[in-house]
């Protein structure tokens, strides 16, 4: 059997009909949310065509250590940060594809199955992890999209004067060069490119394509019109540039400011979806339905105004960022129904190898399990706690239902990062590389107080009972401490989380 897995970035599992039901979405979680619902027609098709899952949460933080957790069946945030994949790492494209130069009719004649990669996200090629792509039998990067370094013309164009001295200028300018309509964004080029590949390729028996789309991830610059859903004032709001200030928004914006940026992140993924309906479409007219697994998920959330905040990290990974929508269609499992057990971006490296028929590499110790039986018993089991987290920051654990966001000691340390690899993107003062790991020299974690929750009476995670309920709170870090042992965490996890 085929897989499309699509990966989509920083996508809110409130902005997704399928977990709303089309409802508004201060109606579904909290009343933060702003009052209108968003149309996700065609990603409500893949759900009445899948299994929806209800309890997923991502893992490692953000964009890189969540693919990570994709490639390798590990989380990585126990270990180290955001970086490429190491030389020892048994990543997904090559336990398909097989060793990297090799003719695909050596691959089939050895076993292996064609792997393809499809993506404008510019993150993969950048200094700091760069290296994802190389494992698959082929891939296509479509340029352009945030700081790719592309077009250096001295000329004028359109930008907005936030944006003048920062990394998204490069967007604009690449922008000016290259997009004359909507089926020029990046997202409708990548979509267009795996639907050309499917139609070249589709004949390949166990193919595993992925689809790895930047969008709704900033820069938040969709079609005006599709702002104007939202907000009547579309795109001419001053002082609105690509990408809202990752901090506490009431410090940094105007009411009309950040109500435009919220209309702008809808917007985007409005425009996202119409895109995956033309592949959807694709899978229609060629028939793949059939004898493909399609998974659609995200990597993170965002914040867009809930704990007071807009953008990612800042604090711990409560719902709008850890708990993620995942959405998989079978050709005869589980169709239009849900699943409520814990699942991960870990389980997707087993999912996929099982799919295509690899086998697991030998030796390997994975963290995630494959989603098949889940999909073929609603009764079959997972996991019993889920975690997640940023490398350095507090650690997340949850049931289901409650949920501990545990901080660090003041010191935050001991800490090692493990690897020979820098942190060059996310930046951590490092010590020299001995015995396989680093020591982090000084690592300030978020500031805010360990938080306990009880998502069933407050799923938006608003409400801190860790003073309230000590006994419950001593629970779950009996858990958490059980959990990073059981997973094979450093040691020093622990110390520094003051369990």
């Amino acid at each position: 059997m085929n897989v499309i897995l699509i990966l989509c970035d920083t996508l809110r599992r409130d902005h997704v009909g399928a977990y709303t039901g089309g409802r508004p979405l201060n109606e579904c979680w909290s009343a933060e949310a702003p009052s209108w619902s968003v149309p996700t027609p065609n990603m409500d098709r893949l759900a009445r065509r899948g299994t929806t899952f209800t309890n997923c949460w991502c893992g490692s933080t953000p964009c890189m250590p969540a693919r990570r957790d994709i490639y390798t069946g590990r989380y990585e945030f126990l270990r180290r940060g955001w970086g490429p994949l190491e030389d020892d790492d048994l990543d997904l494209p090559r336990q398909v594809s097989g060793p990297p130069n090799r003719s695909l009719a050596w691959s089939r004649e050895n076993g292996y199955k064609v792997s393809y990669l499809v993506t404008d996200h510019f993150h993969l090629w950048e200094q700091g992890s760069g290296n994802y792509h190389m494992g698959y039998s082929g891939f296509d990067f479509i340029r352009g999209c945030e700081a790719d370094a592309w077009y250096t013309d001295p000329v004028d164009f359109p930008c907005p004067e936030a944006d003048r001295l920062g990394k998204q200028e490069r967007h604009w300018r690449n922008v000016h060069f290259t997009r004359k309509g909507d089926e020029d964004y990046f997202c409708a080029r990548t979509v267009r490119r795996a639907c050309d590949w499917l139609e070249r390729n589709r004949t390949h028996e166990d193919f595993f394509l992925h689809l790895d789309i930047f969008d709704p991830h900033e820069p938040w610059d969709p079609p005006a019109e599709l702002i104007e859903m939202f907000d009547p004032k579309g795109a001419a709001v001053d002082g609105v540039s690509a990408s809202a200030p990752y901090a506490p928004w009431r410090d940094r914006l105007t009411a009309d400011q950040f109500h435009n940026y919220r209309a702008r992140y809808a917007a985007k993924v409005v425009f996202l979806d119409r895109w995956l309906g033309v592949l959807f479409d694709t899978l229609d007219r060629l028939g793949l339905w059939d004898d493909t697994l399609v998974v659609l998920t995200t990597d993170h959330g965002t914040y867009n105004g809930d704990h007071g905040r807009m953008g990612k990290l800042q604090t711990h990974q409560h719902d709008a960022v850890g708990h993620i929508p995942l959405i998989a269609a079978h050709p005869t499992l589980a169709r239009g129904e849900t699943r409520d057990q814990l699942v991960q971006l870990v389980d997707l490296f087993p999912t996929v190898l099982d799919v295509v028929g690899r086998p697991r590499p030998e030796g390997a110790e994975l963290h995630g399990m494959s989603l098949l039986p889940v999909l073929a018993d609603p009764a079959a089991r997972t996991r019993e706690f889920a975690v997640a987290g940023q490398f350095g920051k507090s650690v997340t654990i949850t049931d289901g239902r409650w949920i501990l966001h545990q901080s660090p000691v003041e010191a935050n340390r001991p800490l090692y990062w493990y690897g020979h690899c820098l942190g060059k993107f996310i930046h951590y003062n490092l010590g020299d590389y001995a015995d396989g790991r680093r020591e982090v020299l000084k690592c300030a974690s978020w500031p805010a107080p360990t938080w306990l929750s009880d998502k069933a009476e407050d799923p938006s995670e608003l409400i801190n009972l860790a003073d309230a309920r000590p006994q419950k709170l001593a629970k779950m870090q009996d858990a958490l401490r059980a959990t990073l042992r059981e997973l094979g965490a450093p040691v020093e996890q622990a110390t520094r989380l003051g369990l």
